[in-house]
């Protein structure tokens, strides 16, 4: 089954590869087209419609999805910048897109998972530059050094052109026992890189139960960022390999031009979960030390990001003055909706 989802994958990318095609340079895959379920209730709060929170101004005047094209774009020439999308959400990111150039964007469907949206990217890369270097960035994060979080990716890109079979992983300081993150238990040193070492992976955890988070915390593991990468065609085998069906099924979708009327029967593919996972042997560890990465995955945890960071973004201004300085109190209080937070501090419960 993974040699039939290989040869139809690259049969196909090869079908509109170009005569003469380009050098390879690093490309950066940005993916955007997640719904943003578990910031809803914020993302109503600031914009007044149900967008995604990579399409939301959470941390400033522009929204997260703009944010992270800024912090990339000096690494990556404008047409070796893909974007994946969701179409149902083209309202909220066509304002972003005005200034994309040559860059590629790719608007799915439906939202099939990470991993679909990946694998759609690559054969689109491989279509013109077989020998591509690929960095997959969320579109939901925040950092507080940017030039840190650059520094970190150039060393991985080099990390991954001297380890071809491999997919380097990003790795943050875990500061507590969070189980919303992925993690990754380091193994043995492989390298020094100018900024850290490169370790190899020993097991990749998925979401743990606290018990198990805490166990981790204490073995000096790290969380995963889901910034990956690697080889395009690295990437493929591992698709290939541990969903095999899910990819030959786009691949046939792709080369018949019935991906259309084919998208809603994939199966959904959560790349960290269904892929990572299974292949730690696989895997390699840069630790981004610098970078001060948030997943800004919850509302407790964009209010501690922003207090923590002094940032006052307009729709905090909006709030009460009472309400921005009681944040860090009440983002211990990871249970409760963003409004009842709100209704708390003014005495409505």
């Amino acid at each position: 089954m993974m040699q039939t989802a290989l040869d139809n994958y690259y049969s196909e990318a090869r079908r509109f590869r170009p005569d003469n095609p380009s050098p390879t340079h690093p490309w950066a895959v940005l993916l955007a087209g997640g719904d943003g379920v578990r910031l809803r209730d914020l993302t109503q709060r600031i914009t007044g419609d149900s967008r995604p929170k990579q399409f939301c101004p959470i941390m400033g005047e522009e929204s997260l999805f703009r944010q992270t094209r800024k912090r990339i774009s000096p690494l990556f020439l404008s047409d070796r910048q893909v974007f994946v999308l969701s179409r149902a959400h083209a309202p909220y990111y066509a304002g972003d897109l005005i200034d994309a150039g040559g860059s590629c964007i790719i608007e799915q469907p439906l939202n099939r998972g990470t991993g679909v949206a990946m694998a759609l990217a690559l054969l689109r890369i491989l279509q013109s530059d077989p020998d591509a270097l690929i960095a997959f960035f969320p579109c939901d994060h925040f950092y507080v050094d940017h030039e840190s979080f650059r520094r970190t990716i150039r060393s991985a890109f080099a990390c991954a052109a001297t380890n071809p079979g491999s997919i380097i992983l990003l790795g943050a300081q875990a500061e507590y026992a969070e189980v919303d993150y992925g993690w990754i238990e380091p193994g043995t040193v492989l390298c020094e890189s100018p900024v850290g070492p490169l370790s190899y992976v020993y097991k990749f955890w998925e979401k743990p139960s606290h018990h198990q988070a805490e166990t981790l915390l204490n073995r000096g593991c790290v969380w995963n960022t889901f910034v990956t990468l690697g080889r395009a065609t690295t990437f493929v085998e591992l698709l290939c390999s541990e969903v095999p069906e899910a990819i030959l099924a786009l691949s046939r979708a792709v080369a018949d031009n019935t991906l259309e009327l084919e998208y809603g029967s994939l199966a959904a593919v959560d790349f960290s979960r269904d892929v990572l996972a299974h292949v730690p042997h696989r895997l390699l560890v840069l630790h981004d030390r610098m970078s001060g990465w948030v997943d800004l995955g919850s509302p407790a945890r964009v209010l501690d990001t922003l207090n923590q960071n002094g940032i006052e973004p307009e729709w905090a201004v909006r709030e009460t003055a009472y309400t921005f300085n009681k944040a860090k109190i009440l983002s211990t209080i990871p249970d409760r909706r963003l409004g009842i937070y709100f209704d708390a501090t003014e005495g409505q419960k």
